[in-house]
Parts: C-alpha cells; structure tokens; sequence
C-alpha cells in the first residue's frame, strides 16, 4: 500500500485528506505540530468577541476518526524533507512517504524594513496569537465599560496595519463591535478609534472596485479612520511612525500586512518567490520532483494565463482536490493535467449582517443578501467538518468504553 502524508492541517490539507480517504490503495498520514485545524477566515469574528473558541478551532484526530481506518494523524513538528530518502525529518520521529503533499500555509510578514513591527504588533496567522488579541481587545472594553460615565476617560487607540482582506474583516467587525456596546451600554466610545493603514493607492488592493468601494463606504459608517497611500517606517511600543515621521499613537496594533513563507519552506532547496512561496510547476510538483505537491498559501500558484491567484482558503482546497486526483493518476501510470482553476467569488464580512462579494465575477451583492451568502458556504463547511468530528469522537469514546471492560 502506497503512503501519501500530508503535511499541514489547514484548509488544503484536510481537503486534500478528505479526497484521498476515498482511495483505497493508499494509507495517509496527516503531520501537524497542533492538535486543531485552525478556520482563520473566522478570525475577525473571534477577535471581536462575536465567535468562540469552538467555533474556529477543530480537533484533528475525531476529524481523522469520523473517515476510514487507514488514516492517521502524527502530531509533531516537521524539521525538513528528504527528498533523497523520500521522508519527512521530525522532531520525534522521521516518515516515509511515496507521495508527498506539502500544505504548510504561510505566517504573518513582519516585514525587516519595519523597525518593530513584530514587537510590538500581532499578528492573527495562529490562533495563539488571536487569543491574545481578543483577550486585549476585551479586557479595555470592560475598562471602558467601569468609567463609562467619566467624560475625561483616556483615549483608546487600535491601529490596524495592512488593508487587505483580513485587516478589513477585523477592522469592520471591531467597528460594529464597539457601536454595538455604545447603543446598549451608553458607553463612551467617542475617544476609541480604529485606524486601518496601507501604502497601497486603495484598501484591497487588486480587488474589484465594486467590493472596494461598497467597503470603503461601510468601513466609514462603522467609524473606522482610513489611511491610504500610507507608508509605515517605525512602530514604536505605543506608536505608528510614518514616513513623514508624523506619529499615531495606539493602545494595542495589529499586522495583517501580508504573508510570508515558514521556517519550514525557506530551508527546502527549491525555486521561491520574493516572500518565500515555492514556485512549483504546471502541475503543482516540487520542481525537480515527481512525488512532492504544493497546495495553498506555501505555494506561488498560477491559472492558465499564468495570473497568480490570491493565497485564499478557496484556492487551498481547489488545489487540494487537483493534487490528490493526480497522484491516483500517478498511481495508476496516467498522464496528469495541468492545473487550471480560477477564483468563483468573494466575499468579505464587514461587521454584523453586513458583507458584500461578486460571484463568478458577475453576480453583485452587498448588505444582508451577500451576509447570508457568506454565512451559507461558511456553514456549509463547518457542517461537513462536525459531521466527521461527531462521528469521530463517538467513535473514540466506543474505543476507550472497550478497553475499559
């Protein structure tokens, strides 16, 4: 039986997961240092107070339980790949693979020419450190909440660096989020601002101009101070310095400026991209390889007119899928096809039932209607991840029940 592992529980590689338990000709092993698949698309809701843990945080091993039997989920840290021995080097334990699937995602780009930027901001890639944030976020709400009723209470400032989709989710979310408890608590949020900046000429930049648009006007509604064509030079502890060295103080900052390859992927000897991305070839392979896939945000990936797609959780899975069904392909000495796939629509959450996104690139919608849409696919995969998670946990509890009789 050939062994595909996985590296990397993220949305590709769950999705890749789910497609290769339908083969049964291969066993997979799924390698992740945490326990949980993390939903970061999810973030700006859990920051903000609207989600809880649950509900961007799954268990792998009942996700893993609730498919067939020859899948196994090995949580350890992943030091490098052999492509010589054909294993993958881990703290604990090496193992081998036939095939493997590198789906390792990406972390936040603190970038060098920003003095202090990973000091003294966070950032929202893993979900400690959404934790921390939301833990900060809260803690001043009820601050603000015991001396709502002193006029000369202190300003509070959150700074929000980098305006795509991200820094705009939280930033809408956390708007809505502070005029909700001023309508229903009275309280003093004249002196809390949400500032978003980017040196881009607009907010999402590369994005439509209808979803830019239909943004920047909600965003202002919500109260949220836009900086565009902004250039950051410095943060300090307590400070934004831009470069015509004018300052914005803040209380806490938070960095969605971009992603950037991990540790893992800027040792691997292999073409990359300016922020670290593997450069794979037509059919997502490891140049130089014919055993090895890239999926998702660890990978450069290109339509068929040679466009780069956006690093999305959309894109993740459309790759997922195309690469498991190449190596049943492999398996079975077919020839593969180039991959080819294009983004189906967008839809950005901008706080409470609001949203707006493009289908198919012809289909607008925005307010209550594009929220639903929204909601609709959000849940749709959180269904088909509880469903197998319920039926994996029933499973170990029938397990532990037997070996206690």
């Amino acid at each position: 039986m050939k062994r595909v592992v996985i590296i990397g529980g993220g949305y590709g590689g769950l999705r890749a997961l789910e497609h290769l338990c339908k083969y049964e000709q291969f066993h997979v092993a799924l390698i992740d240092k945490n326990p949980y698949h993390y939903m970061q698309t999810e973030t700006y809701g859990y920051i903000a107070g609207r989600f809880d843990i649950a509900d961007i945080a799954v268990d792998i091993q009942s996700f893993i339980e609730g498919l067939r039997k020859n899948i196994e989920f090995i949580q350890d840290e992943v030091l490098d790949i052999s492509k010589e021995t054909n294993e993958v080097i881990c703290k604990a334990n090496n193992v081998a693979y036939d095939y493997l699937i590198l789906a390792v995602g990406a972390k936040t780009h603190f970038f060098s020419f920003i003095e202090g930027a990973q000091e003294h901001t966070h950032g929202v890639k893993n979900i400690q450190r959404a934790f921390e944030f939301r833990r900060d976020f809260e803690s001043q709400l009820y601050n603000k909440l015991q001396h709502s009723a002193d006029s000369e209470a202190e300003d509070f400032h959150i700074a929000i660096a980098g305006a795509g989709l991200s820094g705009v989710e939280i930033a809408a979310e956390m708007g809505y989020v502070l005029q909700h408890y001023k309508k229903s608590f009275a309280l003093n949020s004249a002196n809390i601002t949400i500032s978003l900046i980017d040196a881009a000429e607009t907010i999402l930049p590369g994005m439509d101009s209808y979803i830019v648009d239909k943004t920047r006007k909600r965003l202002k509604e919500l109260g949220v101070n836009i900086y565009e064509r902004t250039y950051i030079s410095k943060i300090k502890k307590e400070s934004i310095v831009f470069n015509d060295e004018t300052e914005l103080p803040f209380n806490f900052a938070i960095f969605t400026a971009g992603i950037v390859g991990v540790d893992l992927i800027k040792k691997l000897d292999t073409p990359k991209n300016s922020i670290h991305q593997i450069i794979p070839d037509e059919m997502l392979r490891m140049q130089g390889t014919d055993n090895i896939f890239i999926i998702g945000d660890c990978a450069q990936i290109e339509d068929a007119n040679e466009i780069i797609l956006p690093p999305t959780a959309q894109i993740a899975e459309k790759s997922a899928e195309y690469v498991v069904k190449n190596i049943a392909k492999l398996d079975n000495q077919q020839l593969i096809t180039p991959f080819n796939a294009k983004v189906d629509g967008m839809f950005i959450a901008l706080g409470g039932n609001y949203a707006v996104g493009i289908l198919f690139d012809k289909i607008k919608v925005s307010g209550y209607v594009a929220h639903l849409l929204k909601k609709l696919i959000t849940r749709a995969y959180r269904f088909g991840l509880e469903l197998k998670v319920n039926t994996g946990y029933k499973k170990r509890q029938i397990d532990v029940l037997e070996q206690h009789c």
